[in-house]
């Protein structure tokens, strides 16, 4: 997909606004691997969060992280905890991907995942799509994200 079809792809998503953070009960954030660390497009939509940290408006909400890289060893972990940093630093409750998705542990073929985040790996011209094990271990992340936030405001 090149960059105007992708463009033409995502134009009915809204752009994330930071200010809307604090209305949200979980957050999951998604971000492509750069060099092992978070895209500098997802690093200046954090860095545009100061004023919800200075009010502690996200302090125990529940996040997590997801990512994506060009190939197998293109610093998926690496990427996903950078950017658990920020939640740490913002003061949600970070939650993963446990070993009761046991999808993660797969041999039987090439799969992101791991107990940081759900991943997938797209090639180096973005042209593979997420496998139906990557997608699988991405849908529990966001119920066990919103299954933990949900038990938390019941409290």
């Amino acid at each position: 997909m090149g960059a105007t079809e992708a463009k033409k792809a995502f134009a009915h998503v809204p752009i994330a606004d930071p200010k809307k953070l604090a209305e949200a009960d979980a957050i999951l954030f998604g971000s492509g691997t750069r060099y092992g660390s978070a895209t500098s497009q997802m690093q200046a939509f954090f860095d545009a969060t100061g004023s919800l940290w200075s009010q502690g408006a996200l302090v125990g909400k529940v996040g997590g992280v997801f990512t994506s890289s060009g190939t197998q060893h293109g610093g998926q972990e690496t990427t996903l905890i950078s950017m658990q940093t920020f939640l740490f630093h913002q003061g949600m409750i970070v939650v993963g991907v446990p070993y009761s998705e046991q999808r993660q542990m797969t041999l039987k073929e090439i799969t992101g995942g791991s107990p940081y985040g759900a991943s997938t790996i797209t090639g180096g011209d973005g042209s593979r799509q997420p496998s139906e094990n990557e997608k699988a271990i991405a849908r529990f992340q966001g119920r066990h994200v919103a299954q933990i936030a949900a038990k938390l405001k019941d409290r």
